[in-house]
């Protein structure tokens, strides 16, 4: 995921919110000789075929004229599923008591990957409860984390 501050995610931002949509992350990668620009968005009511196709247009607009990426790129609008990323600071406060999956950039006390209970976000660090003790991790310190499905 970006980071919040990147320039895809502060453009990306500048289309969505006016929309009425909330930005959740966005994710660019290379594959194979091709580019994925991914763009997660959500709403209170959930989000269809439609958000995403009107999120789609607008947004493919602007990054036509604003051209932060070079080469081509597929652009990719979605929901972000019931694994939902949690890419900004905002993200660990509204899911505090909920399990999450952190993948750090770098280990921390041996670990790579940390699963547990999230138990907030304070000054940019993450306290989860995880393997039977708390852990803090700096904000910055983390790759990618998800909310993990409780079925």
């Amino acid at each position: 995921m970006q980071s919040a501050d990147s320039q895809l995610t502060l453009l990306a931002r500048r289309v969505v919110e006016p929309m009425g949509y909330e930005l959740v992350g966005v994710e660019y990668f290379e594959h194979g000789g091709s580019a994925t620009l991914r763009v997660y968005i959500d709403h209170e009511r959930g989000i269809g075929l439609d958000d995403c196709t009107a999120v789609s247009h607008q947004l493919s607009g602007v990054l036509d004229v604003e051209d932060p990426l070079p080469g081509h790129y597929d652009l990719e609008v979605s929901s972000p599923g019931l694994d939902r990323p949690l890419v900004f600071p905002e993200h660990f406060e509204r899911f505090v008591g909920e399990r999450i999956r952190i993948r750090l950039a770098d280990k921390i006390e041996g670990r790579r990957k940390l699963e547990g209970r999230l138990l907030g976000c304070l000054d940019g660090v993450v306290r989860l409860d995880a393997d039977g003790r708390e852990w803090e991790v700096p904000l910055c310190a983390v790759e990618s984390s998800r909310l993990v499905p409780e079925l």
